[in-house]
């Protein structure tokens, strides 16, 4: 298995790996109004590919606000079922929380189950507000949220942020 940062002209097969994962209407969510009009960041964005060069899984990262503060919102994360419980998962969890921390981001959100997202540093966000109708059990971050607390909102620019 290798892991690469996403191109572009990876978008449609990632695209088929979610549609694949998730259940129909997936980009319904409001997670998915965070990311309209803005791009993933493709330096923290990766797919992994077999030794027959077949998608196995991917992740993307989106740059956010919470309140005044920089995050990134990690998700989707998606692994092909012929490739779940191989570590893959596991594998673009770390690898991405490595290289956002590379990039200077200090801080990573996502929606999901405490249990699992735990064991990679996660903890529950209770002064974290995701739009509704998100449980606030799930919303879930890793990194510097000392004193950061409010609504998240979309980047405010359309490529992308910094820390």
């Amino acid at each position: 298995m290798r892991l690469k940062q996403e191109t572009p002209d990876d978008w449609w097969e990632v695209e088929a790996l979610f549609d694949l994962c998730f259940a129909p209407g997936r980009t319904a969510l409001s997670s998915y109004r965070l990311r309209d009009n803005t791009e993933p960041l493709r330096a923290l964005s990766t797919i992994a590919r077999d030794a027959q060069n077949t998608l196995a899984g991917a992740i993307r990262f989106w740059p956010v606000k919470v309140g005044n503060h920089d995050a990134l919102l990690l998700g989707p994360i998606a692994v092909h079922p012929t490739h779940q419980g191989e570590g893959l998962g596991a594998a673009l969890i770390e690898d991405g929380l490595s290289s956002a921390k590379s990039a200077g981001w200090k801080r990573t959100l996502l929606v999901g189950d405490a249990p699992y997202y735990q064991k990679f540093g996660f903890e529950i966000l209770p002064h974290v507000v995701m739009p509704p109708p998100t449980n606030p059990d799930r919303v879930l971050g890793a990194g510097a949220w000392t004193g950061v607390a409010g609504p998240v909102t979309p980047w405010p620019e359309k490529t992308g942020g910094q820390t």
